[in-house]
């Protein structure tokens, strides 16, 4: 019998400040490997500065942040490029180089950040692209693309460095419904292919309840609710039940 992993993130009391306006409060949270987080709350609530702590952008105040085994809340430098090298990001706005076609968003972190040679590099570029159906589309550049392909090529790019968490900033902010389930199906097929452990920002409830196995409810800073969906639908939270029933 083998030991369980330890888990993929977990918050420890964690509060964050800018100047007077406190953001976190006291946030215990455990994230499993392999598992599917969604993070709801209403506009300001800390969603998007919880995942810029989870990654390191931001350093929390009190508390203490662990990814895998590793406390990271103190480190820099090496040891901080280390546990990011585990994290993709794939930003509200995907976040693509504007000057670079779709290809070369994408190989430039492999070029950087790997030892691959070219012919490897195109490999993993195509097969990345293909995984989110772009396999067409590397000459692009970022302006020839719709509000649909950017969120794609985002998540291609987040992914093109094989990490083993994926933080997705709001993925379905501005896309139709229809775009918005395709994006939900390609974060699912991620976790269920690749066992990669998922952490999603969101305002749209009707695709948290497609993609998480467990969701979080900020409010003000606090965290208010946390479990199931069945299980944040029956919170004593009025703002937690809300949301999740949409």
């Amino acid at each position: 019998m083998t030991d369980a992993p330890p888990p993929a993130v977990v918050f420890d009391h964690v509060s964050k400040s800018f100047g007077p306006k406190q953001v976190l409060t006291d946030v215990s949270l455990t994230v499993r490997a392999g598992e599917a987080l969604c993070i709801l709350g209403r506009s300001g609530t800390g969603k998007s500065v919880t995942l810029k702590l989870i990654i390191s952008l931001l350093k929390p105040d009190t508390g203490k942040i662990r990814i895998d085994d590793d406390e990271v809340t103190q480190l820099n430098g090496a040891e901080l490029s280390r546990i990011r090298r585990k994290m993709g990001l794939l930003f509200q706005d995907a976040a693509l180089f504007d000057s670079l076609t779709l290809y070369e968003n994408l190989a430039l972190p492999l070029e950087r950040l790997t030892h691959k040679t070219p012919a490897e590099i195109d490999f993993v570029v195509d097969r990345v692209l293909s995984q989110v159906g772009l396999a067409g589309d590397k000459s692009k550049m970022p302006s020839e693309l719709s509000g649909g392909m950017r969120k794609r090529a985002g998540l291609a790019r987040a992914l093109v460095l094989e990490p083993r968490i994926l933080l997705a900033d709001e993925p379905s902010s501005g896309l139709d419904r229809i775009t918005a389930s395709e994006i939900d199906e390609l974060l699912l097929g991620q976790k269920t292919e690749h066992s990669t452990t998922l952490i999603v920002v969101t305002h749209d409830v009707h695709g948290a309840r497609r993609v998480a196995d467990r969701v979080a409810v900020l409010d003000q800073g606090k965290l208010v609710a946390h479990g199931t969906v069945a299980e944040v639908e029956g919170s004593e939270s009025d703002v937690a039940r809300n949301l999740i029933s949409g």
